[in-house]
């Protein structure tokens, strides 16, 4: 590529895809977690051969996992790092900010329940009680609570181990609608922030059905975020860089930093649009910052290490052909952003280090250390290439 001008990036965050408990892990209730080596180790036949050629399996033996692991010939550029988070938590808000350089000194606030006045403001904002408050798991409080939802109209508000104020209805609009579910979490938004309140996300969770048999949540989902403290993205943006978000890239950083969303519906959505974006060729630099969240949203929750693996092999059977066209010059990290470790216990995020697998990154510079490395690589890598410009 012989453009200086198109200096490129793509990072990828596996969404939950850790690699073994942190030092911390005890204290947030995780001593023992590991979502790839438990899946490395239970389930037959699991390989991951694009991922391994990236240094994955090197990655899982320097943190002791218990089982052999063949060592495949490494990818000339390729260096690896596994990343311990300094942040005090296992959310997806609090890893993607350490990734792209904003650590939090404090953590996000968690509630097993809503405090009164805050509902009795949201209630507000619907126009009707909620059903719920409490801690649970989004597919058992749906479960549980949706005909009473169809029944009333009214909404399901719940929580979970992670700094989440989430809201669950119906998309028809007979009953309640994506329309107005989507209106009343960002206005939610907006009240949690004038009344600072630090709740990472909340997160607006749609569904259709008609009984507990059949009950779904849809791709429909929305995040509105807290609005980050500045990152390595508002940085690269004033820099000229285009900032490209895949997924819910955009929703984690409330668009700070951001200058194009591609929101997608699944992991295989969200590949052909990383695909799609590369092939475009842009004359202008640009990173392109995916988060792919079936991992997570789909299989990590729900304790399924059979489609969790699944899974990786369909996302490494399409790295594997994508790196074939990956060009010399342009930055590749891939990492995840928290564990959920699909064996452990309970339904929720698991306190893990995470992988951090590169092409063309200086190899000196791909060392174990905080998640904040990933925005160091990047912003190195556009520095670099501006100054021999």
């Amino acid at each position: 590529m012989d453009n200086p001008l198109m200096t490129r990036a793509l990072c990828i965050v596996l969404d939950s895809v850790g690699c073994g408990h942190a030092p911390d892990a005890a204290e947030f209730g995780d001593a023992g977690a590991d979502t790839l080596g438990h899946l490395f180790e239970r389930v037959p036949g699991f390989a991951l051969p694009a991922l391994s050629s990236l240094g994955l399996h090197e990655i899982l033996r320097e943190l002791h996992v218990e089982f052999p692991l063949p060592s495949p010939l490494l990818l000339e550029g390729a260096a690896h790092a596994h990343l311990t988070e300094r942040s005090p938590g296992k959310d997806t808000t609090t890893g993607h900010w350490e990734l792209m350089g904003a650590p939090l000194e404090s953590a996000l606030r968690t509630f097993e329940r809503f405090p009164d006045d805050l509902v009795a403001g949201l209630e507000t904002l619907a126009g009707t009680s909620f059903l719920g408050n409490e801690a649970a798991s989004g597919t058992e409080i749906i479960a549980r609570l949706g005909e009473e939802h169809v029944r009333t109209g009214k909404p399901i508000l719940y929580t979970s181990a992670d700094s989440v104020l989430q809201i669950a209805a119906h998309e028809d609009p007979d009953i309640f609608g994506l329309e107005r579910l989507l209106k009343l979490c960002h206005d939610a938004r907006r009240l949690l922030d004038e009344r600072k309140i630090r709740i990472g996300r909340v997160i607006a969770r749609p569904f259709v059905g008609a009984s507990p048999e059949d009950f779904e949540r849809t791709p429909n989902r929305h995040d509105e975020s807290l609005t980050p403290p500045p990152t390595v993205l508002n940085r690269l943006q004033d820099s000229g860089v285009e900032t490209l978000g895949v997924g819910k890239i955009s929703d984690i950083f409330a668009g700070s930093g951001i200058r194009e969303s591609h929101p997608t519906k699944s992991n295989t959505d969200g590949m052909a649009t990383i695909e799609r974006l590369w092939a475009e060729k842009r004359e202008t630099p640009h990173l392109v910052f995916a988060n792919l969240v079936d991992f997570d949203m789909l299989y990590g929750h729900r304790r399924d290490p059979g489609g969790y693996a699944t899974a990786l092999i369909e996302f490494d059977r399409w790295l594997g052909g994508f790196l074939a066209r990956f060009d010399a010059p342009d930055l590749l990290l891939i990492t995840a952003d928290h564990g959920n470790d699909p064996y452990h216990h309970g339904t929720d995020h698991t306190r893990e280090r995470v992988p951090l697998l590169t092409l063309n990154a200086p190899a000196n510079e791909v060392t174990d250390g905080d998640f904040g490395l990933v925005a160091r690589l990047l912003a190195r890598h556009f520095e670099d290439r501006r100054e021999r410009r």
